[in-house]
């Protein structure tokens, strides 16, 4: 739970059920098949944003700051956990809920600001809720921890069909 959940009395805000494993991890079976747990990557996170989950795996926390893709996680592992040639390294976007303060008339541009990628705009003067570019985010979770009121969060990208 967060301070500011816990201020304000709320119940904690993350889902439990969404889990991000860090950048360049393996498909989810065979991530979970072929880590040993040892939790190397995570000791060797400069961000420190990788944590042990409940189930003894890594993954990646973006309320505690921003995924840098250092490569640092990869380099750690022993095992085949990782495929350093994914490109991008994962398919994480950020999304704005509807308590965006932006949206309902407060200034506020607290996500914008930290985004490395410049995936966020937020329209002046408070005239609606802030946008994410898709194209350009990269889900590394900047923009998470900065928002006054939890309206970021981080999705599984749609997957896109290849066209032929």
């Amino acid at each position: 739970m967060s301070r500011r959940d816990l201020l304000f009395g709320r119940a904690a805000t993350v889902s439990a059920s969404v889990v991000f494993r860090p950048p360049w991890a393996r498909p989810e079976a065979e991530f979970t098949h072929a880590c040993t747990q040892c939790d190397a990557c995570v000791r060797q996170c400069p961000q420190q944003v990788l944590v042990r989950g409940a189930d003894g795996l890594p993954r990646f926390d973006a309320t505690a700051g921003e995924c840098t893709f250092c490569g640092e996680c990869v380099a750690a592992c022993d095992s085949d956990a990782f495929a350093p040639s994914l490109d991008p390294p994962w398919t994480i976007v950020a999304q704005v809920a509807d308590r965006c303060l932006s949206a309902h008339g407060v200034v506020c541009a607290s996500c914008r600001d930290p985004c490395p990628a410049s995936a966020i705009h937020v329209p002046p003067a408070a005239r609606g809720a802030a946008l994410v570019d898709a194209e350009r985010c990269t889900g590394c979770g900047a923009c998470v921890g900065t928002c006054p009121v939890d309206a970021i969060t981080l999705q599984h990208a749609p997957a896109t069909e290849a066209i032929a």
